[in-house]
């Protein structure tokens, strides 16, 4: 990790802890926030392989992104008025932050060799090397559900987080947007903050 990088990772890290610390008090979240801090590599896992977040420390920036963007979204009049949202800062705190923890100790750092200008050049990346094989959305539930009590909002929020974008069938998907509508707010957050906010850093 690069001294740019780290610098960003720290103060991404410190703000975390803050948020998570302030917001969130839930019986077993210290727990849980002892395991994120030292029992695995959320502080410096990646967000993906190649797409958004592909660095270290990417994984603890898109929580990060997504809790803005969740935040901001259930913050518009519209979605205050017209669809009457309303959810305690604690659920909002938690399902954005914890929505990816699915990812922790799930890739690894290697390198291939790749052709740059006509020389060969050993480069990083990472590969997926999966310790705990139970899907996406219900492994992050699983796992959060190992240190703490979430409620049914939260669940199925983090649970369809990838919403159609997902390998679920589209019914059932469509069916928990229009009973848990957390989970529809948290969908839309985490596509504008892959999207748009990471997506605009590259561009």
């Amino acid at each position: 990790m690069d001294e740019l990088r780290q610098e960003i990772n720290k103060g991404n890290q410190e703000r975390f802890l803050a948020l998570f610390r302030s917001k969130i008090q839930r019986e077993g979240s210290e727990r849980l926030l002892d395991y994120l801090s030292r029992g695995c590599d959320f502080f410096t896992a990646p967000a993906s392989t190649r797409y958004h977040g592909n660095y270290p420390g990417g994984l603890l920036e898109h929580s990060l992104n997504v809790y803005d963007c969740l935040v901001d979204y259930l913050s518009r009049p519209r979605v205050k008025e017209v669809y009457g949202l309303s959810f305690s800062e604690e659920s909002v705190a938690i399902v954005a932050l914890c929505h990816d923890l699915c990812k922790v100790d799930f890739y690894k750092e290697s390198t291939r060799n790749v052709k740059e200008d006509g020389v060969w050049k050993t480069v990083p990346y990472y590969t997926i090397e999966d310790q705990l094989p139970y899907g996406h959305g219900e492994k992050s539930v699983y796992i959060v559900s190992g240190f703490m009590r979430l409620t049914r909002d939260e669940a199925f929020a983090i649970r369809y987080h990838m919403g159609f974008s997902g390998t679920e069938d589209n019914n059932t998907v469509g069916s928990a947007f229009a009973k848990f509508p957390l989970a529809v707010a948290l969908a839309t957050a985490d596509m504008e903050a892959a999207y748009f906010v990471e997506g605009l850093e590259k561009k």
